[in-house]
């Protein structure tokens, strides 16, 4: 999974970043909400790992 190249959507609510991650294969998204001071590639990495994780929960 990894490397396949997700879709990252960043999103400013107030003191808040929501960050969304896209797995463009099979349409599947999460998000993630975290301090809008914090590093964008952190944010990035949490995000991913929860679409990797909910991707390979989904697994037969």
């Amino acid at each position: 999974m990894a490397g396949e190249g997700y879709l990252i959507e960043f999103r400013q609510i107030g003191n808040s970043m929501k960050v969304s991650a896209v797995d463009p294969a099979s349409g599947k998204e999460v998000s993630i909400t975290g301090p809008a001071n914090a590093a964008r590639h952190d944010l990035t990495r949490l995000a991913v790992q929860k679409l990797e994780y909910v991707l390979r929960k989904e697994q037969p």
